[in-house]
């Protein structure tokens, strides 16, 4: 059985359909790089807005017309709160509501199941891959993708993802660290992922930390570099920063703290719960101890109500803070949301306009980190089959010169001019 999975929406997607991957290979199945090629193609969906549902549905019905003969299976957040849709869809014919990759490899492919709870207190049951509890590579990938948590217990207005994934609910540390000794012979480097990872271990007996967690997995696994993925700035204590700051770069000196607004008012209607002043003080705090760093936030325009001054808030918070880049969206309302619900609609344009000041002003800030790392020594790993590279700090970069060792975290300089970065080996190309 030929199979093509397509994956839309965030890290978290990327590692379950590698479990899904992972699932229908141990029964037999070959993995293909094209629907074309395929007989069965799996589609992993995403319900970050209402664009991300109709993107799904429109690429399924582009598959089905390339390929008349394929059997579609769709599967993932989407497919948990809107459902009924794609069962409605003649081009589909089957559909798992979640992540299960025992489930989407039953719809086409024989073969028992066997379901282990994931952590203590679910509010559904977590379904582990037959064969094996643990992700042994993400294909064709340097990094790889180490999930601890899955869920949030946040409600934060915007957000459709908390309904689709279910209530936070971490692993056991026991069970990551398996998965990282594996992971770790076919990538130098893992990103910790999850919905919430800033809540690992709260669900746990005993409870745990995400700090706890980081520091288990580099004394046991001393030949990676660990990448926290997305987490809250207030949820970064003090054990956590002293990680950052005293690992020697085996945490990578990178964190993404969304933001999505710098004005108190907004926060409150989005349901964040931290204000303007705990997240800027807190970032300050990260920055004074950790250097470089690479920071990066997520942001939300046009949120219902959002003013100008609003919005002349968040940029002067943007302006003050040390960001090399930012991931700035205009707000898109999301069904069974209560911000959908909310009045106050901003313009479209408004809220694009808005979003573009930002996305210049990070770039500018990103522009100016990097030229300051010209000439800088830097720990990267190789990407895109070694044309590009990956700093600690997240600045991906050139590669003048493939160099005499092609795996594992390398040494180089950092050179160039202008924001643009190549690294350059030294000539006895050292690496560990």
């Amino acid at each position: 059985m030929r199979v093509y999975f397509h994956t839309f929406g965030c890290k978290a997607n990327q590692y379950d359909t590698e479990r899904m991957r992972q699932e229908a290979e141990a029964r037999g199945a070959t993995t293909v790089g094209s629907w074309i090629d395929a007989e069965v193609c799996v589609v992993n969906t995403c319900t970050v807005t209402n664009h991300a549902d109709a993107k799904a549905r429109r690429f399924v019905r582009r598959v089905a017309r390339e390929n008349p003969a394929l059997r579609i299976v769709v599967a993932g957040c989407s497919a948990v709160l809107r459902s009924p849709s794609y069962h409605a869809m003649e081009e589909v014919d089957g559909v798992v509501e979640g992540h299960d990759p025992v489930a989407v490899a039953g719809t086409f492919l024989p073969g028992p199941t066997v379901q282990i709870g994931l952590g203590a207190s679910l509010d559904r049951m977590h379904v582990e891959p037959m064969g094996g509890e643990i992700l042994q590579r993400r294909a064709g990938a340097t990094r790889g993708w180490l999930k601890v948590q899955d869920g949030c217990d946040r409600r934060c207005s915007f957000c459709a993802t908390r309904l689709a994934r279910g209530a936070s609910r971490s692993r056991p540390p026991d069970q990551v660290v398996r998965e990282a000794q594996a992971l770790a012979g076919a990538h130098p480097e893992l990103v910790a992922t999850g919905i919430h990872i800033g809540h690992y271990g709260r669900d746990l007996d005993p409870p745990w930390t995400l700090a706890r967690l980081v520091a288990l997995v580099l004394e046991r696994v001393p030949d990676i570099r660990l990448r926290l993925g997305s987490v809250e700035a207030t949820e970064v204590d003090d054990d956590l920063l002293a990680l950052l700051a005293g690992s020697g770069g085996r945490l990578a000196p990178h964190l993404h703290m969304p933001l999505q607004s710098g004005a108190d008012a907004v926060l409150r209607g989005m349901r964040r719960w931290h204000t303007r002043e705990q997240y800027r003080r807190r970032v300050l705090e990260i920055s004074e101890r950790v250097g470089p760093m690479g920071m990066g936030a997520d942001i939300i325009t046009g949120f219902p109500g959002e003013t100008e001054e609003d919005h002349t808030l968040t940029k002067d918070l943007v302006g003050e803070l040390p960001f090399t880049y930012l991931h700035v969206f205009p707000f898109s309302p999301r069904d069974g949301t209560p911000a959908a619900e909310r009045s106050g609609r901003i313009p479209q344009r408004v809220a694009g306009e808005r979003a573009r000041e930002l996305r210049e002003l990070g770039q500018t800030k990103g522009f100016s980190y990097r030229s300051r790392m010209a000439g800088s020594r830097a720990r990267v790993v190789l990407e895109d089959r070694g044309s590009t590279a990956l700093t600690g700090d997240y600045l991906r970069v050139g590669v003048l010169e493939p160099p005499r060792v092609s795996a594992g975290i390398l040494e180089g300089t950092l050179q160039g001019q202008g924001g643009h970065l190549d690294i350059a080996w030294p000539r006895e190309n050292p690496s560990n």
